[in-house]
């Protein structure tokens, strides 16, 4: 397992290896995400309202039902495919399970889901966010419950436009210093752009400055998205193991855990995520997370460099990083004992089959 980078122990790894994982992506939507400029997640701000459903119709079908092209994200002259088609690759390789998980997303997908929340999160800017995220909270513990006792390991990737401002706005709300380092899906992070409109919202909602909100959820409430109360509840939930299949969005989902149960044991779950990610010198996941607790991450490399597939090399430049749970699903397919040029050599096929 060359291609897996361990931030933390490694021994989580071995815990893993012969357990029979359940994937589940979890989506939402939010208004935050038509601010131009802040995300890179649709071709414009008003497409980014589809991505997360066309992202789940490529992973199902190989096409999405709700556009009539493929969702790409197309910085400057680079064009790179969604990474859905990373995920796609990866359970039909390890022949994983695929659950879809509606936190509440404005475009619906065209398949089987299990509906937790009907509205899609408003703008932060409003100090609103996320009106019902304590309802979202207690139906993902729920959810938790109930897949443990189906399976032996979830994992939980995430499709949530804009997921990166809103977790710096969680971030930022409950005193973890955040600002420029979360990700983002574009070379050119907007970080100072991200942390106006989180400014805007904690002030809309009565917080100035260096003010920090104290109920985790409503952090949530006031400058979050509907994936987070979510997972955070998935996770508190299960009684297994758990790889948060993400970016610097898993972090403000574990600052959120953090807050509702300070003793939570980290050592029972770990965030799994892209070398794009990890080594993103705009932003610093392993920063964040050290703030919050001993959480271990594992940072997965395609080695897209090697690949003959254009758009793919635009990862290397920054365009995408992560989304969709494409680092987990990588990390749970090489634990099967999958190759990760064969698993590259599955994506690419996929790129000409689809693109």
């Amino acid at each position: 397992m060359n291609n897996i980078k361990c931030y933390g122990s490694s021994e989580i790894l071995k815990k893993l290896e012969d357990k029979n994982p359940l994937f589940l992506c979890v989506i939402a939507t939010t208004k935050t995400s038509n601010i131009p400029g802040i995300t890179g997640a649709g071709a414009t701000p008003e497409l980014t309202e589809y991505t997360p459903a066309a992202d789940l119709e490529l992973v199902m079908y190989g096409t999405p039902k709700c556009l009539p092209e493929i969702p790409k994200t197309i910085v400057g002259d680079d064009v790179a495919p969604t990474p859905a088609v990373i995920t796609k690759a990866c359970l039909e390789m390890a022949d994983i399970p695929l659950i879809v998980v509606d936190a509440g997303a404005g475009v619906k997908p065209d398949m089987p889901y299990i509906k937790l929340g009907d509205n899609p999160g408003e703008d932060v800017r409003t100090g609103n966010a996320v009106p019902n995220a304590r309802e979202l909270f207690e139906k993902g513990v729920m959810l938790g419950k109930t897949l443990s006792k189906i399976t032996d390991h979830l994992v939980i990737g995430e499709s949530t436009p804009a997921g990166t401002t809103t977790a710096l706005g969680v971030l930022n709300a409950l005193g973890y210093d955040a600002r420029m380092k979360v990700s983002g899906s574009m070379p050119e992070n907007p970080h100072d752009l991200k942390l106006q409109v989180v400014k805007e919202g904690l002030k809309a909602a009565g917080y100035d400055g260096d003010d920090i909100v104290e109920d985790a959820l409503r952090a949530v409430e006031i400058v979050g998205d509907p994936m987070i109360p979510v997972v955070a509840g998935i996770v508190i939930g299960s009684s297994v193991p758990v790889t948060l299949a993400g970016g610097t969005q898993m972090t403000a989902v574990c600052s959120v855990i953090k807050g509702i149960n300070p003793d939570f044991d980290f050592s029972k779950i770990c965030i799994a995520t892209t070398i794009f990610v990890a080594e993103d010198e705009t932003s610093d996941i392993n920063y964040i997370s050290r703030q919050i607790g001993d959480i271990t991450i594992f940072a997965l490399d395609p080695e897209f460099e090697k690949s003959s597939v254009s758009g793919l090399k635009s990862y290397l430049n920054g365009s995408v990083k992560e989304g969709v749970g494409a680092g987990g699903a990588m990390m749970v397919t090489s634990l099967k004992g999958i190759d990760m040029d064969d698993i590259r050599g599955k994506i690419e096929d996929l790129c000409k089959e689809i693109f």
